[in-house]
C-alpha cells in the first residue's frame, strides 16, 4: 500500500518533543555547564555555601557538592548525568564530588569550541582517552605512599578534607576522631587492610558543643533499660546478644483448652511464668549481667532479670546488633539453649545515659573494638547536619587511605602536573585528535584556577605563577589560599588521597564522553494531573 503524495507519517505520540545534531549537544552541554557553575563556587577553604530551601520549606545551608546536587531538583536529563558524576565519586571515595563535577562541566565547555571548529564529537573521546591515560601516570608518578601508622602525616590529609567545612574551633577534635574511629575498625581481608564505614556509627544529638563530640570505643544503643529496677551502670559487662524473644511465643493457630479441676488453672498459669524464669536463669548461668535482645522482653521477664540484677534492652535494631557482636566480640544467638559462656561479648562499661531528652545505652571501654560511635554534638540542627556531612568526608577519606594508602599534592598542584605533562607529550600525537588532547590539559586546570577565583586571588597571575614553577621541576607547588600567591603542598602539609584524584577524573571523563556521544533527544510528553475545580463536574470524553 502507498502512501499518498504529501501524507504525513506519524511516528511519536502527540506532545513528544525531539531536538537533533548540533542542536541537542549544544543543550546538553549547556546543562551540564550549569550544574558545574553551581557548585564551582564552594570549591576550597575559602568556598561559598549554598542556602537550599525545598518544597516544604526545609532550609539546609551547605557547601558540600554531593549534597548540594543531591537536593536540587533538576528536570534536564544530561544535568541529571552529571548529578549521577557526583553520587558515584561520593559513594566510591567519599570526596572530590565538586572537583569531579567541576571537571566534566570544563571537559564539555573545551569540547564544545572544538565542536565549533568542525571536530566530530568521536574524535574529541578519542583523544580525551589518550589525555586521560595519560593524567592517571602522571597521578601514579607522582603519589608518595605513607604509612598508616604515620600519625601526623594522616592528620594533614584529614585537616585538608575538612579545611572548607565551617568547623572552627572543634576542627582538631574532630580530625582526632576521625582519624582514631578509622584505624579500630581497620581488619585484613585476603592479605590487605580494609576498612568499613558501616563499623563506624555516628549518633547526632543536638545540644552542647561541637568541641564535646566524643568518640564511644564501643557503640550507642538508642534504647533504655526495659525495667526500673534494672542496674542502669554495669562495670566488667558480659554481655549476652540474643536474636530470640524472652517471651512464649504464641501458637499460629487458634486452640481451645478445657480445663475442669480449678486447681489445674494456676498450674496452667505458673508454667508460663516458669518458662520465662528458666530464660533467666539460663542467661544467670553463663555469667552474664547484660542482655541485647533483638526480639521483646515479657513484663514476668523483666522482672525476673531485674531481680537477678541483670541489665537488659529489647527490640535492638538487627545493624546495632552486628555492631555489638563486632564491638564486643560477642556472638548474636538466636536459641537459648545454644547461649555459653564464650558467646558472651565483654565491655568495661554498659550504662544508660540522658542525652537531650532521650535516654540511650553506651557500651563502651571495649578491650578491641572492631565497631566504634561517635556521639556528634552541636548546638543547632544544621550545624549538626553540616558536621555529620564533613565527618563522613573525613572518614572515607580515611578509608580511601587505608585501602590506597598514597598521597598526592593539594590546592591545584597535581592538576597542573598532569596540564604540564600532556602539552609536553601532546606533540606525539597527530591530526585532531592533539586539540582534543591539549583540551584535557587546559580543562584540568580548571581547579588551581577556581580556587584562586574563589580565594579572591587573581587567577591569571596565580596561574602564571603555577605554571612557572612546574616547568622549573617544583612539581608540589600550588595555590596559595590564605596568603596569596603559590607554595609547596607538600611542605605545607596540605595533601589529598591519590585514590581521590584518580577516580574523580575518570568519572568526569565518563560523564563528558557520555553527554558528547548523544545527538538526538527524545522526550515523551509530561503527563498533566488535571484539577477538578469545586462544583463542577466531569465531563467524559468519547
Amino acid at each position: 500500500m502507498s502512501l499518498a503524495p504529501g501524507q504525513p507519517v506519524i511516528i511519536l505520540k502527540e506532545g513528544t518533543t525531539r531536538t537533533q545534531g548540533r542542536s541537542a549537544q549544544r543543550n546538553n552541554i549547556a546543562a551540564a555547564k550549569i550544574i558545574a557553575e553551581i557548585v564551582r563556587t564552594t570549591l576550597g577553604p575559602k568556598g561559598m555555601d549554598k542556602l537550599l530551601v525545598d518544597n516544604i520549606g526545609d532550609v539546609i545551608v551547605t557547601n558540600d557538592g554531593a549534597t548540594i546536587l543531591e537536593k536540587i531538583d533538576v528536570e534536564h536529563p544530561a544535568a541529571k548525568m552529571i548529578i549521577e558524576v557526583a553520587k558515584s565519586q561520593d559513594h566510591v571515595v567519599g570526596d572530590g564530588t565538586t572537583t569531579a563535577v567541576i571537571l566534566a562541566g570544563e571537559l564539555l565547555r573545551k569540547a564544545e569550541e572544538l565542536i565549533e571548529q568542525k571536530i566530530h564529537a568521536s574524535t574529541i573521546i578519542s583523544g580525551y582517552k589518550k589525555a586521560l591515560d595519560k593524567a592517571l601516570e602522571v597521578i601514579n608518578e607522582n603519589a608518595i605512599k605513607i604509612d598508616l601508622k604515620d600519625r601526623a602525616t594522616l592528620r594533614k590529609v584529614i585537616t585538608t578534607s575538612l579545611g572548607s567545612k565551617s568547623l572552627g574551633f572543634a576542627l582538631d577534635k574532630l580530625v582526632d576522631i576521625a582519624v582514631d574511629s578509622v584505624l579500630s575498625v581497620v581488619k585484613e581481608v585476603n592479605g590487605k587492610q580494609r576498612a568499613d564505614k558501616d563499623d563506624i556509627q555516628i549518633v547526632k544529638k543536638i545540644g552542647r558543643s561541637l568541641g564535646e563530640t566524643e568518640l564511644i570505643r564501643g557503640v550507642v544503643v538508642d534504647k533504655e533499660v526495659v525495667h526500673a529496677a534494672m542496674p542502669k551502670r554495669v562495670e566488667n559487662a558480659r554481655i549476652a546478644l540474643i536474636d530470640s524473644p524472652f517471651e512464649i511465643e504464641k501458637t499460629e493457630f487458634s486452640a481451645e483448652i478445657r480445663i475442669r479441676d480449678p486447681l489445674k488453672i494456676k498450674e496452667f498459669l505458673d508454667e508460663e511464668t516458669n518458662i520465662l524464669k528458666g530464660m533467666v536463669d539460663k542467661v544467670k548461668a553463663v555469667g552474664a549481667n547484660v542482655v541485647f535482645c533483638q526480639k521483646g522482653i515479657d513484663d514476668a521477664a523483666q522482672f525476673f532479670l531485674a531481680k537477678e540484677g541483670i541489665l537488659a534492652v529489647r527490640r535492638v535494631k538487627k545493624s546495632d546488633m552486628e555492631k555489638l557482636a563486632k564491638a564486643t566480640g560477642g556472638r548474636v544467638v538466636t536459641n537459648f539453649e545454644d547461649l555459653s559462656p564464650k558467646d558472651l561479648g565483654r565491655a568495661g562499661l554498659v550504662e544508660e545515659r540522658k542525652i537531650g531528652e532521650d535516654r540511650m545505652v553506651f557500651v563502651e571501654k571495649c578491650e578491641n573494638p572492631k565497631a566504634v560511635a561517635v556521639l556528634l554534638r552541636a548546638g543547632l540542627e544544621r550545624q549538626l547536619d553540616e558536621a555529620e556531612r564533613a565527618l563522613n568526608d573525613a572518614i572515607m577519606n580515611m578509608i580511601d587511605l587505608v585501602d590506597d594508602p598514597r598521597i598526592v599534592p593539594g590546592g591545584g598542584a597535581i592538576e597542573e602536573e598532569i596540564a604540564r605533562q600532556l602539552r609536553q607529550t601532546a606533540g606525539k600525537l597527530s591530526g585532531k585528535e592533539q586539540l582534543a588532547y591539549l583540551a584535557f590539559a587546559e580543562a584540568v586546570e580548571a581547579i588551581p584556577r577556581t580556587l584562586a577565583e574563589n580565594a579572591g586571588l587573581e587567577p591569571v597571575e596565580i596561574m602564571a605563577q603555577i605554571r612557572h614553577a612546574h616547568e622549573n621541576g617544583q612539581r608540589a607547588v600550588g595555590v596559595n589560599i590564605f596568603g596569596g600567591g603559590v607554595i609547596d603542598m607538600l611542605a605545607n602539609g596540605v595533601i589529598e588521597p591519590a585514590k581521590v584524584k584518580l577516580h574523580a577524573l575518570r568519572s568526569s571523563f565518563e560523564a563528558a564522553s557520555m553527554i558528547l556521544r548523544i545527538d538526538d533527544v527524545v522526550a515523551a510528553s509530561k503527563k498533566k494531573e488535571e484539577k477538578k475545580k469545586e462544583g463542577e463536574s466531569e465531563t467524559p470524553e468519547f
